[in-house]
């Protein structure tokens, strides 16, 4: 099977990111990976909450590859009184790293308006010692401001902007020195391998040694992406960033096989064979413990109450949940170990 491609997995990762999909507002990411599919030569089936799985080929103990493509971001809580609007976050997105940034606002009517998280007061010059020394609160002083001429809540209501719309914020994504900076690397960098792999698969007409699954979920960020599998899965493989911090052994430079997240440790004799693996073929790896605010699409299979064993690999990547950095050689390893696993 051919070698990663840079240029592929860059190519797939825009097509992506340009998408936005808060997590629930999943209908246009479904649309573009259905057709990314179609164009390799995939049918790819859904699922109710958005999922979509493929049927790659193989026979035999079945495996799933999974990547999530849904992003954090906020929701309209309510409309404030000048027009501004109150949000809540959906997922983990924590104010000190979304205030300044231009958002979508999506209607429920399909009207998109854009705007900026910004603080309230919003002017260091003139509310200086209240900016430097308070915490920043979605509840208390933070506020989407909209692009548009609205100075009253009954003005914003007659854009068609009510609670529960859904807002995306801009990913920014670029490359520089070989590392990736974007908003939402998590999970989008993952799904962009995934696509590329099977894209190679298709290409080079590679006859696999067991069955495979790819599936591409959503409603990962808020913990229930992957509660519906295939009916023989007995494999469940999560591909997912690998957060970097000063207690993590995580690089942005390798892929990180997960020993533990913050909900339980994952299957140990699985977790062995990607170790085994990543050995024998010379992939760039480390072992990581990620605790106490992580998880990734295996936790919800196993609470789901499928008998599967489950593990979980990803690039290095830092300033989780913010705007995120990762190294094309963190991705490359990834892509390598998911070959080196499946022995091709």
């Amino acid at each position: 099977m051919r070698d990663f491609d840079e240029g592929k997995v860059l190519h797939y990762f825009d097509e992506l990111i340009r998408v936005d999909s808060t997590t629930g507002h999943y209908e246009a990411i479904q649309e573009k990976l259905l057709s990314l599919l179609e164009e390799m030569g995939y049918a790819g089936t859904t699922t109710r909450k958005g999922g979509v799985i493929v049927t790659v080929g193989g026979e035999g103990d079945p495996l799933c590859v999974s990547a999530h493509v849904d992003d954090i971001g906020l929701m309209v809580r309510r409309i404030n009184a000048d027009g501004t609007l109150n949000v809540c976050p959906v997922g983990g997105l924590y104010p000190f790293y979304c205030v300044t940034e231009n958002v979508r606002v999506y209607t429920r009517a399909g009207k998109v308006y854009t705007g900026t998280v910004c603080r309230t007061p919003n002017s260091i010059h003139v509310t200086e010692e209240e900016l430097r020394t308070q915490l920043a609160s979605y509840r208390k002083d933070v506020c989407v401001v909209l692009d548009e001429n609205v100075s009253t809540a009954d003005e914003t209501r007659a854009l068609g902007v009510e609670t529960g719309d859904i807002i995306a914020l801009e990913a920014r994504p670029t490359v520089s020195g070989g590392y990736l900076k974007s908003r939402f690397v998590d999970d989008k960098a993952c799904a962009a391998v995934l696509l590329a792999f099977l894209d190679a698969l298709k290409k080079d007409k590679v006859t696999l040694p067991r069955k495979l699954y790819a599936y591409f979920a959503m409603y990962e960020e808020v913990g229930h992406g992957t509660v519906v599998l295939p009916h023989d899965v007995a494999d469940f493989l999560a591909v997912d960033i690998a957060p970097t911090g000063p207690d993590q052994t995580s690089s942005e430079r390798k892929v990180s096989i997960f020993a533990q997240d913050s909900r339980f440790p994952y299957h140990y004799r699985f977790t062995n064979e990607l170790i085994e693996a990543a050995r024998r073929a010379g992939v760039d790896f480390v072992v990581d413990v990620f605790t106490p605010h992580y998880g990734s699409d295996g936790d919800p299979v196993v609470c789901a109450g499928y008998d599967v064993r489950h593990a979980a690999i990803g690039p290095g990547t830092a300033n989780s949940h913010g705007y995120e950095r990762t190294h094309m050689l963190g991705l490359k390893n990834t892509y390598d170990l998911l070959a080196a696993y499946l022995n091709l």
